[in-house]
């Protein structure tokens, strides 16, 4: 048996398997909502502010309770020895620990399922309409039952439409890329090929266990909101430059304990930044899997249901408008986050303007 055919045996295996109760797979922005989303951005940044100050509550507590044992000297079962209290007070000192403890309340879980992505599915937010997801008869996986009942919410966070999905996999698939990165660091490898080696792992996971294997879809769009993830991670306790913007670190140490950066406004650097059109479906393609039909059954769906929504809520955009789009997609900020080249992509430029 060839390649393709054991692909093709194992994905129709994996349809099969999946459970009803499995979520947030996949997603749809190609069918728009009925009535338009709440912003939700500021509530899903003050939930990320939220959560890193509980982090910082618990990595100052530790660094307190070591410093104490250092300074009193105290002879206490629960106190190691001067030099494994200085180490220990190290790193929680250091990018990693605090990086570390941010990332688990809100990309924590069993992938991929994380905190942060529950939350996003079950939270009652204040503005509504809050969530949309399109019905069956209308969905891209109208043919995929098992698949329509895996696919995230879609949001709006600061003007843009999105998968709840892609909040989990910023947190959660972001921090994988930045411990890739400083693993490389370590070895005294490149910031450039160690973003390199992440973005080739998250590529390996949309060709495999995250995306066909899962679904039948390479979500550029997922490795999109990695790379960003990755850029939020950096940005905890490093200054980053996204375009002509420079964004100096939310977190500082001062007087021994972490603290936000009282220079920074959290509205508008916090989770902002890291919020583009890369994350939406419909404008940042996936390559779908032709196996039975898949594909030309999404196209045939997004020409007939949704590109009547889109020429009707964007009457002024033409097919030029939606193309250029969708190329300044391909790159995030310039860098190379994966994003997979199809002639088979489903854009509302290619199938919205088609006259055949």
């Amino acid at each position: 048996m060839n390649g393709k055919k054991i692909a093709a045996v194992f994905l129709c295996a994996v349809l099969a398997m999946q459970s009803f109760s499995a979520r947030a797979f996949e997603t749809d922005q190609y069918n728009l909502p009925e009535k338009p989303l709440a912003d939700i951005g500021d509530e899903v940044a003050d939930y990320t502010r939220e959560n890193i100050t509980k982090a910082i509550g618990k990595i100052n507590a530790q660094i307190i309770k070591h410093q104490n044992c250092l300074e009193k000297n105290p002879v206490e079962s629960n106190c190691g020895s001067p030099e494994k209290e200085r180490a220990k007070l190290d790193y929680l000192r250091s990018d990693a620990a605090i990086v570390r403890a941010v990332f688990k309340p809100l990309g924590g879980g069993i992938p991929p399922f994380t905190n942060s992505g529950t939350w996003m599915e079950s939270h009652r937010f204040k503005a509504q309409p809050a969530r949309f997801k399109t019905s069956f008869g209308k969905s891209i996986y109208r043919t995929s039952p098992v698949l329509y009942l895996t696919i995230s919410d879609t949001v709006r966070l600061y003007g843009i439409e999105l998968g709840t999905d892609k909040i989990a996999h910023l947190f959660q698939q972001g921090y994988t890329y930045y411990q890739t990165v400083e693993r490389a660091k370590a070895k005294k490898i490149s910031y450039r090929e160690g973003v390199r080696k992440a973005v080739n792992w998250g590529k390996m996971t949309e060709k495999t266990y995250y995306g066909y294997w899962a679904s039948g879809v390479y979500s550029n769009a997922d490795l999109a909101a990695n790379f960003a993830g990755m850029k939020f991670y950096e940005n905890l306790t490093r200054e980053i430059r996204i375009g002509e913007k420079t964004f100096a670190p939310i977190l500082v140490l001062k007087r021994g304990v972490w603290e936000f950066n009282e220079n920074v406004n959290l509205r508008e650097s916090l989770l902002k930044p890291f919020i583009s059109n890369h994350l939406n479906e419909a404008l940042n393609p996936s390559v779908f899997v032709s196996l039975f039909g898949f594909r030309s059954n999404v196209r045939k769906t997004v020409k007939k249901r949704a590109c009547p929504q889109w020429r009707k809520e964007f009457p002024n955009l033409t097919q030029t408008d939606f193309a250029e789009t969708s190329e300044k997609l391909k790159l995030w900020d310039g860098a190379d986050y994966g994003f997979k080249e199809s002639s088979d992509f489903i854009t509302i430029a290619n199938t919205c303007f088609d006259t055949n």
